[in-house]
């Protein structure tokens, strides 16, 4: 019950967010006087619509997007003559920036008061002490450093040599350590296959025990199979100022974030449906379907707290408003940046005209655009299947 309504309170925050996106649209559009006829949510047979004055607006069946349909948004449509001087391309381009424009804004405008808001009332969690006391012990060696354990993998080196939760760790194979930092550099000093000592100290044990242990290999790298016990970790409510900077480093993290993942994306591709899928940035990109997983794997989570729980889903609203906003800047059509790119061109085409004495040349001549639109169009919807697919056969896990 708790994963359906996780997954049902994604789908809510996605339609929200596309409703705000195109409200961007809609309200701008209304204030320079543009003509909008429609307003909707979803694609597809319409479920329930009103109209309110010369908008109809209404919800349609398909919950996988929304749009404002306003007059002559192209050249290439056939506008009534009555209408033509409302039209959308027969506008200044300063206004028709700005239309084109507001659905971005209101998305990472969005995000912004989300991420102060959370801040304001929920709290900026603080990270707490990563100490060398043992919080768990993998039962197995995973195929990938974030996969699950799959049926028939071997144990963990830290579960064969029986390792506890509880058990504080004070030397690793003679090196003293006194935090996780230190513990973990010296694992990645040893060599997977090595055999090495663990010595920690147990609860109600009156001294020091020492276990054996032969290091396995995920992905190269010594794996023994513990995660530590963080001690002091909690959320600090903080005032509107340092929310405001909180939200902005937030943003600016995120939007790092997908540029990581864009960067690494293709060599990913070829690792979307093995265990090795989140292994890297491009691996844990996902689809709607993935992130609705994800968000009901966070209500249905048992070892977290609600503020946890809440925080997390609050961040992937965060990120999925981000997602749209960097997504539609893209200078491709059909997205905002593909229109705000063709804006920009046109501007630019008259002012060198303008400069050599000639006339401006208007708009762009959208037919000679139209294949490439197409094409984008495919491999979006193409990328958005492959993601499916895997989302479907190969999801994506929550960490821990």
């Amino acid at each position: 019950m708790a994963f359906l309504l996780g997954a049902v309170a994604f789908v809510v925050a996605l339609l929200a967010s596309v409703m705000l996106h195109e409200g961007g649209h809609l309200l701008t559009a209304k204030r320079f006087g543009m003509k909008a006829t429609q307003y909707f949510v979803g694609f597809g047979p319409t479920l329930w619509s009103v109209r309110r004055g010369e908008t109809e607006y209404g919800v349609k069946a398909i919950p996988l997007g929304g749009f404002v349909k306003i007059v002559g948004y192209t050249p290439l449509e056939e506008i009534d003559a009555a209408d033509r001087p409302r039209a959308f391309f027969r506008q200044p381009a300063p206004r028709r920036a700005i239309v084109i424009g507001a659905g971005v804004v209101a998305n990472f405008l969005f995000a912004f008061l989300l991420l102060m808001v959370m801040a304001m009332t929920i709290g900026v969690r603080e990270p707490g002490t990563v100490t060398s006391t043992v919080a768990e012990v993998s039962p197995c060696v995973p195929a990938g450093m974030r996969a699950a354990c799959d049926e028939g993998r071997p144990p963990s080196p830290a579960a064969r040599a029986g390792l506890r939760a509880g058990d504080r760790v004070i030397s690793f194979n003679g090196t003293p350590v006194a935090d996780w930092r230190e513990l973990t550099e010296a694992i990645d000093r040893a060599e997977p296959g090595q055999r090495a000592r663990l010595e920690v100290r147990r609860p109600g044990a009156e001294r020091p025990v020492t276990l054996p242990i032969t290091l396995a290999e995920v992905e190269g790298e010594p794996f023994v199979g513990m995660s530590a016990k963080v001690v002091g970790a909690g959320y600090e409510r903080t005032g509107p100022l340092n929310a405001a900077v909180f939200a902005a480093k937030g943003i600016g993290r995120t939007l790092a974030g997908i540029g990581e993942v864009v960067v690494d994306l293709p060599s990913a591709l070829p690792r979307l449906f093995s265990p090795e899928r989140e292994s890297s940035p491009g691996g844990q990109v996902g689809s709607v379907v993935g992130a609705t997983d994800v968000s009901g794997q966070i209500f249905a989570s048992e070892g977290s707290t609600t503020k946890d729980k809440l925080a997390l889903f609050l961040s992937l609203v965060v990120s999925l408003n981000i997602f749209l906003g960097a997504l539609n800047l893209l200078p491709l059509l059909p997205l905002d940046g593909g229109h705000l790119a063709v804006v920009g061109y046109e501007r630019a085409r008259a002012g060198f005209n303008r400069i050599r004495g000639r006339p401006d040349p208007g708009t762009v001549d959208m037919t000679k655009l139209m294949p490439l639109t197409y094409l984008v169009v495919l491999l979006l919807l193409g990328f958005g299947v492959l993601l499916i697919l895997a989302d479907v056969f190969n999801p994506l896990r929550l960490p821990g």
